[in-house]
């Protein structure tokens, strides 16, 4: 089991990036805000979770242990495999994903790509005592981005690094931070991201 790779970022894209370890390129799968954390020719160190199929072997990065542990405990709930779980890191943090579970709130776990409300009921049923510590209203969500001029420079970097010109970037940022000044940087890069995929 492959549980870290880290090297050279020689590709990304929209899901996925290639990071060279030792002369060798691995293909990994990421959230857009894991993915934007990388930037091409600089070392990465991504947490990874590979994943055996009949016909495939995926390898699942994350830049942080909540979202690793959480796309694996998504997955033991019956019918969610990993592009679901990969999905749901996609629109929610961790934290969020958690309080929603905890919480019994059906509405906001079918705001996930893929996920009805009998999907929803089942991952509240199945999980909620096993994220009741990361669910508690209480916990405080780590590495939120107060600072406006900040998560605009990280998002619009995140996004060129993604392959978009420095214009359209920092058009996105602005338009996304205007609706929604106190957006997070992982916020901001997905609505920046769902933004751009409008413009094309």
């Amino acid at each position: 089991m492959i549980a870290s790779v880290r090297g050279t970022v020689i590709a990304i894209n929209l899901t996925s990036a290639v990071i060279e370890c030792a002369g060798v390129g691995y293909l990994v799968q990421a959230t857009p805000a894991t993915l934007g954390t990388l930037t091409r020719g600089e070392e990465a160190l991504l947490l990874t979770t590979m994943v055996v199929r009949e016909d495939a072997m995926t390898l699942y990065g994350f830049d942080n242990a909540d979202s690793r542990d959480i796309f694996s405990q998504l997955q033991t709930v019956s019918g969610l495999g990993p592009r679901l779980a990969m999905a749901a890191l996609s629109v929610f943090s961790p934290q969020d994903i958690c309080r929603a579970i905890s919480g019994g709130d059906a509405k906001t776990l079918q705001k996930i790509p893929g996920v009805g409300k009998r999907m929803a009921e089942r991952m509240i049923v199945d999980l909620k005592d096993k994220v009741a510590d990361y669910g508690a209203p209480e916990a405080p969500v780590q590495g939120v981005d107060l600072i406006n001029g900040a998560v605009a420079e990280q998002v619009a970097e995140a996004l060129v690094g993604l392959g978009f010109t420095a214009v359209q970037a920092e058009a996105a940022v602005a338009r996304v931070l205007s609706a929604q000044p106190d957006a997070t940087t992982s916020t901001a890069l997905r609505l920046a991201l769902a933004d751009l995929g409008k413009k094309k």
